[in-house]
C-alpha cells in the first residue's frame, strides 16, 4: 500500500480504495487475510480506529469478512463483485468525459484504439481475459 495521504477523502476512505485496487489487481485474493488492524495502523502511523473504519466499510461492502479470533479475509467472489461495480462506475461516470474529451479535441479514433492495444498487450495478460 502507498503510505502517502492526500486530503482530498478521510484515511479511512483511502485505505479502503488501496484495498480494493489491491483486489482489483491480484495482489489479494480470494481468501486472503488483511493485514491486522495493528500492524497497518502501526506500519501507516494511523490510529487503529482509522484502520478498523476502513475495514468496515469492506466488511460492509460484502468484500470482508470477519472471522472472529482469527482476522479479516477477502470474501469469495469478491473480485468479481468489484470488477462489474467498477466497469457500471467507469461507463456511467468516466466515460462520458472520455468520450467528451475525444470529440473536443478531435482525436481519431482509429489512432486511439491501436495505442490501447500496444498498451494492453504490455500489461500483465488482462487483455481479452475473462474476469
Amino acid at each position: 500500500m502507498d503510505p502517502n495521504w492526500n486530503d482530498s477523502q478521510p484515511i479511512y476512505r483511502q485505505l479502503r480504495d488501496r484495498v480494493v485496487e489491491m483486489i482489483l489487481e491480484g495482489v489479494l485474493s480470494d481468501g486472503d487475510a488483511l493485514p491486522s488492524v495493528r500492524s497497518v495502523a502501526a506500519e501507516y502511523r494511523l490510529n487503529p480506529l482509522t484502520v478498523l473504519k476502513g475495514y468496515q466499510e469492506l466488511v460492509d461492502e460484502g468484500l470482508v469478512e470477519k472471522k472472529r479470533g482469527r482476522g479479516m479475509f477477502i470474501m469469495d467472489g469478491a473480485k468479481k463483485s468489484l470488477l462489474s461495480g467498477e466497469r457500471e462506475l467507469f461507463v456511467t461516470e468516466q466515460w462520458p468525459s472520455v468520450v467528451a474529451a475525444i470529440r473536443r479535441l478531435g482525436l481519431d479514433l482509429d489512432e486511439l484504439m491501436e495505442q490501447a492495444r500496444v498498451e494492453l498487450a504490455g500489461s500483465t495478460g488482462q487483455e481479452g481475459e475473462d474476469q
